[in-house]
């Protein structure tokens, strides 16, 4: 597991209030109980933490856990290739 992957299932736990183990890499936001206020503050906080962006078309991509983990570790990838 990744630190990436450990942050974010921190930051996910800490906001909707679920436990570690529904955080599969099949998990859908469903089987976390997530709501569409939980969902964006989970996304604000992912931005804050990697100092990246996650634009709302994206966002809406994302099938489970590991959709949005990919990502995620894609993007702080390429955000360090370019510092």
């Amino acid at each position: 597991m990744s630190a990436v992957e450990e942050t974010i299932k921190d930051i996910i736990v800490k906001i909707v209030h679920c436990d570690r183990e529904v955080l599969t890499p099949t998990a859908t936001f469903q089987d976390m109980k997530a709501d569409s206020l939980d969902m964006v503050q989970v996304l604000v906080a992912i931005e804050d933490e990697f100092d990246i962006e996650i634009p709302d078309e994206d966002a809406q991509k994302f099938q489970n856990f590991s959709d949005f983990i990919a990502y995620v570790e894609a993007r702080v990838a390429e955000k360090k290739g370019n510092a």
